[in-house]
């Protein structure tokens, strides 16, 4: 069973907006003990909240409560300073965004695997397993022994 994940903002904005993996995201938050991100987290699922507004899918005001629920959830966040290096070095070999590498390297850092939504960045889990365990969300039902 996983004690402690790590989860990048394509699951984290599903606790919010409902998305293709929904369910297994709001698995994530009622049965994972501990969950970590960078504090590069709360940019990025407020940024997807913005857009939702831009694109007319929330009001300002459902979008607003949103933002606010956001920063209630229980997650240990951690500086990007501390992960930069790592990030960097995945960035770099793997092909993927320094802001996917802070995810990663959080993952390293914890020995803790790292859930995630994101084709791209799953795409390159051969390439990243030397760093992190990369499962994918909608597989995520195993993992977590449910």
């Amino acid at each position: 069973m996983i004690t402690t994940l790590v989860v990048d903002a394509s699951v984290a904005a599903q606790w919010f907006v409902p998305d293709n993996h929904t369910a297994e995201a709001l698995m994530v938050l009622r049965h994972v003990p501990s969950l970590a991100a960078p504090e590069l987290l709360y940019a990025e699922v407020a940024n997807t909240l913005w857009k939702r507004v831009q694109r007319g899918e929330l009001t300002p005001t459902e979008a607003d409560a949103l933002f606010d629920a956001l920063l209630t959830v229980p997650i240990d966040t951690y500086p990007s300073s501390l992960l930069l290096p790592v990030a960097w070095e995945t960035a770099t070999r793997a092909g993927i965004t320094v802001y996917d590498g802070l995810y990663v390297a959080l993952a390293h850092h914890l020995r803790a695997p790292l859930a995630t939504a994101d084709k791209r960045l799953y795409a390159q889990e051969p390439t990243l397993a030397h760093y992190a365990q990369l499962l994918w969300l909608a597989d995520i039902r195993k993992p977590l022994g449910l």
